[in-house]
């Protein structure tokens, strides 16, 4: 069975595919890094700290009208790039679509020959930290409808 991946991821995956060459595909992250927005500096807490990752990671999850919206930063472009397009791919998504994706699309966009195992293994934690702040609003949603 085919699974499909939301509109936002599928665009960015097909995006990438078009890249042949690795460098391009490295343009295309530091592209997604640039279009961050910055990242309020109280927020950069070990609650919102992303580990297993080399560099520092930080994400926040707000949830508004069933929808889940990120926010992060990285202190390496690269993973920063990361950062970006993960946040583009998954906002505007509710907890269940969230927690529905695996985090094998990274292999279609041919990124992970590309980076460094640690950097890879960066962007599965960053992804896994994305889906634990959804789940988090979701097991939120059932305790608040159960009460």
């Amino acid at each position: 069975m085919p699974r499909t991946l939301p509109a936002n991821l599928e665009k960015i995956v097909s995006r990438f595919k078009r890249k042949t060459d690795p460098k391009q595909k490295y343009q295309q992250l530091l592209w997604y890094a640039n279009k961050l927005e910055p990242m309020v500096d109280s927020e950069k807490n070990a609650n919102n700290k992303v580990h297993g990752c080399v560099s520092q990671v930080f994400i926040t999850a707000d949830y508004e009208a069933g929808k889940v919206t990120y926010h992060g930063d990285s202190d390496a472009q690269l993973v920063k790039g990361l950062v970006g397009l993960l946040i583009t791919g998954l906002n505007g998504l509710s907890p269940a679509e969230i927690l529905a994706i695996a985090p094998d699309f990274i292999e279609e966009t041919g990124l992970n020959v590309s980076l460094t195992p640690s950097r890879a293994n960066g962007f599965y934690n960053i992804f896994k930290m994305m889906q634990k702040k959804a789940k988090g609003f979701e097991v939120g949603l059932e305790a608040s409808s159960n009460s």
